[in-house]
């Protein structure tokens, strides 16, 4: 058997990429985090396939359940929101299969972040402008962030900054980020980014703190903070120039 982690992308249950949903076809089991991935995806599973919700599993519990399949020869596909390769909680797990023996694949998926950038109709790397993207979070009680990767630190490049798991720490972003980009720096945040319930808010670091507030929105969202967000005059890339050399076979 095989256990695949499978993204399932960022709310919507059409953007599960068809390889995800081909997967998800052929597991006998599967395990998802109820309360962050879409049920209706659930009904791309076998009809007798045996379906676990993790919202209330640690990890013993999900490793077990990941063992358990393994032992009884099904593949399992444990689906994850958003995409395996950030902010998944995927590594424990593939650490504790590799030390079993278990087989198990990635089947990536459509981050928030690129759902954000859709919804804001806004391409994240802009010539001239901004060509970086920093994907991060905020330290908090749960995880400390390593030396280095405070945001004080990241934002002297100047970069877009895309943050996960920090709406309810809208303040302490827009202080860190204040002394580096300043007040007129654009900003927006999109919660449930590619849901029906999604919501957009855009302004700048003098006042995105306070928007985010009034809107009561404290998770499940994703802040962005930089130039890119707001550029209208900048070059045409090179890639598509009259310019450029064109080598015909």
């Amino acid at each position: 058997m095989t256990v695949y982690f499978i993204g399932a992308g960022p709310g919507a249950a059409d953007l599960i990429t068809v390889r995800g949903a081909r997967t998800l076809a052929a597991c006998g089991v599967c395990l998802y985090a109820g309360s962050l991935v879409p049920r209706e995806l659930l009904a791309e599973c076998p009809p007798d396939a045996r379906l676990v919700d993790t919202a209330q599993l640690n990890l013993d519990e999900i490793t077990a359940e990941l063992l358990r399949a393994h032992q009884e020869g099904q593949d399992v596909a444990r689906l994850h929101s958003g995409d395996p390769s950030v902010f998944s909680a995927v590594a424990e797990q593939m650490r504790r299969l590799d030390a079993a023996g278990v087989p198990y694949e990635v089947v990536p998926g459509v981050p928030a972040f690129a759902a954000a950038a859709a919804s804001l109709k806004r391409e994240l790397t802009v010539p001239t402008v901004g060509q970086t993207v920093i994907l991060t979070r905020v330290a908090n009680r749960a995880t400390a962030m390593p030396e280095g990767e405070d945001l004080a630190t990241l934002g002297r490049s100047g970069a877009l900054i895309v943050l996960h798991l920090a709406a309810k720490y809208a303040d302490r972003v827009v202080d860190e980020l204040l002394p580096h980009y300043g007040a007129d720096c654009p900003a927006a945040v999109v919660a449930y980014a590619s849901r029906p319930e999604e919501l957009i808010i855009r302004g700048t670091l003098d006042d995105i703190a306070g928007k985010v507030k009034d809107a009561g929105v404290l998770r499940t969202a994703v802040i962005m903070v930089g130039r890119t967000l707001g550029a209208e005059q900048f070059r045409d890339s090179h890639l598509y120039s009259p310019e450029r050399e064109r080598h015909t076979c």
